[in-house]
């Protein structure tokens, strides 16, 4: 049987407010209407809802039966339809974002202490991954990555100028090995390698001149997906890492990586965030986008 929701919704109402005009009053309906909806109803069930007196009405035991299974499911109907109404439209709720690591360690750490004092109703869920993610897919709300070439049915914000990329190395293997002073000295020297785990293509390692940009195919015998552990395979003195040069600004204060080859390198294009359209207007993510670029003022 086809579930009569409307015809429901009013038999719940005369229930609750015993009587048939109040009902009506309460759903905004002519009594007519109420009248009407409760008959057919009990004719769709074969059997009645309601003893009506000229002065009272009430239950019958399989009124009593439907109001008992019918009463609570619409309860539950009515607080499913206002939370899908205020949705993303409240300081409140999950947010989902996925975002390579050195993203989270330069843009996103240093504000979630705040975001979240200053927004404690709003779940933040983050997928590490430089992999880039499939936002409706893997039910995400937004991510972010490097430039803003996205795909049409995505809006992307610009959070970040652009990132000043490095290469380095430990002081170590730089005595070792000496110090490159061209990008073409690379290729007498071990580099660790960084591999896209979307493409699965290694990294180019990308300088500039006067008459343009060109790449360097660079070699060496280690392989990372991840940057942390190519940032950390350089200070280990395993080789010399191609990276931001935010992302071991403290590395290079401690000592630990000395950068070089600083006026051969070229900017990226920054960090931009990328969602659907349909998430324009979601409170949680606003909010995060917004508080992030005021802690970055």
């Amino acid at each position: 049987m086809r579930l009569p929701l409307a015809t429901l919704e009013i038999f719940t109402a005369i229930a609750r407010h015993g009587s048939l005009r109040a009902a009506a009053e309460a759903l905004a309906l002519k009594p007519s209407t109420v009248s009407h909806q409760l008959k057919s109803l009990e004719k769709q069930l074969g059997t009645a809802l309601f003893i009506r007196t000229t002065r009272s009405i009430s239950l019958t035991e399989a009124g009593r039966a439907l109001m008992r299974g019918a009463g609570p499911a619409f309860d539950q109907l009515s607080e499913a339809v206002e939370s899908a109404r205020t949705s993303g439209h409240a300081a409140r709720g999950t947010l989902r974002l996925a975002m390579p690591e050195f993203v989270y360690h330069l843009f996103v750490a240093p504000v979630l202490n705040s975001f979240c004092a200053a927004y404690p109703d709003v779940e933040v869920e983050l997928s590490l991954t430089d992999a880039l993610s499939d936002i409706l897919g893997e039910e995400l709300h937004a991510g972010f990555r490097l430039g803003d070439r996205i795909a049409q049915d995505m809006v992307a914000v610009r959070l970040t100028p652009a990132l000043p990329l490095t290469v380095a190395a430990s002081p170590d293997y730089l005595a070792r090995h000496g110090t490159p002073q061209a990008p073409r000295d690379l290729l007498e020297h071990t580099c660790v390698r960084y591999r896209f785990q979307s493409s699965g293509h290694i990294a180019p390692w990308l300088f500039k001149a006067k008459d343009g940009e060109f790449t360097v195919e660079v070699q060496g015998n280690l392989i990372t997906n991840t940057l942390p552990a190519s940032v950390d395979m350089a200070k280990r003195g395993l080789g010399l890492v191609y990276t931001f040069r935010d992302y071991i600004a403290d590395e290079v204060t401690s000592g630990l990586l000395s950068p070089i080859l600083q006026r051969y390198l070229p900017d990226t294009p920054g960090i931009f965030i990328y969602f659907p359209r349909e998430y324009r207007s979601m409170m949680p993510l606003r909010l995060f986008m917004e508080h992030q670029k005021q802690q970055q003022a």
